[in-house]
């Protein structure tokens, strides 16, 4: 067995530059590398491209990167949550790559797999489509879309072992588990780090062929976007 497990955050994050191309799994809040992102704000590495479904809100996650003027490019599906993100896009301060949310997570996947285009028929007829080759299939239009090149991939999961296998949990088994292999560099941070040979084979969800570098994260903040409760009576 291959161990690679790392003692900490800053070991995970060697070789991390500046202007790089970085994935970071996640939706909303939910299931983001916080170690990760709270180590790159540290390093102070800028012109970033990012890769992500959001950027976070405007303290936490990718919004601290934001709020740094680390991220030079974003490239995601989802802006609604931060302000800071609204403002610099608008203000022409951040380059801003919007995609459908499913062909997002479809680059993803086609890197992790190997595979360096595919076609979908989401954008078609859209400015989504501006620039990009487009073909017939069957009497419907397609749209070519290229799979994502990245440096690094920072996931987070709820378990994993030294050998890289993971097993995420809940609505954080989003685009944690396509971003796995699909960048040169997987770097998982894990809630809990397990002996090899505990995790059930059936219940891992990626194994550790497709990670690099693991280690138990700390200090796990797991704040909720919008919070809405209802009063007692109702």
């Amino acid at each position: 067995m291959i161990n690679k497990e790392v003692n900490n955050v800053v070991e995970a994050l060697q070789g991390v530059e500046s202007g790089m191309t970085l994935m970071l799994g996640g939706f909303g809040l939910c299931g983001i590398p916080e170690n990760a992102i709270a180590r790159l704000v540290k390093l102070g590495v800028s012109d970033l491209t990012c890769i992500s479904n959001n950027a976070g809100v405007d303290d936490f996650g990718l919004g601290l990167l934001l709020q740094q003027k680390q991220i030079k490019k974003m490239i995601s599906s989802y802006v609604g949550e931060n302000d800071e993100f609204e403002r610099q896009m608008l203000s022409g301060e951040l380059e801003v790559e919007l995609t459908p949310q499913g062909t997002l997570a479809e680059k993803c996947r086609a890197a992790q797999a190997g595979f360096p285009a595919f076609y979908t028929p989401a954008g078609y007829g859209t400015e989504v489509a501006d620039g990009k080759e487009t073909r017939e299939f069957n009497g419907k239009m397609y749209v070519l879309e290229k799979a994502f090149e990245a440096d690094f991939a920072f996931v987070k999961a709820w378990k994993g072992d030294a050998a890289g296998n993971l097993v995420f949990k809940g609505t954080s088994r989003n685009f944690n588990p396509n971003m796995c292999g699909a960048a040169k560099i997987t770097v998982a941070e894990v809630e809990h780090m397990v002996p090899v040979g505990e995790l059930d084979p059936n219940h891992i969800h990626i194994p550790g062929i497709f990670v690099q570098r693991i280690f138990e994260g700390t200090n796990y903040e797991k704040r909720i976007e919008q919070r809405t409760v209802r009063s007692r009576g109702e």
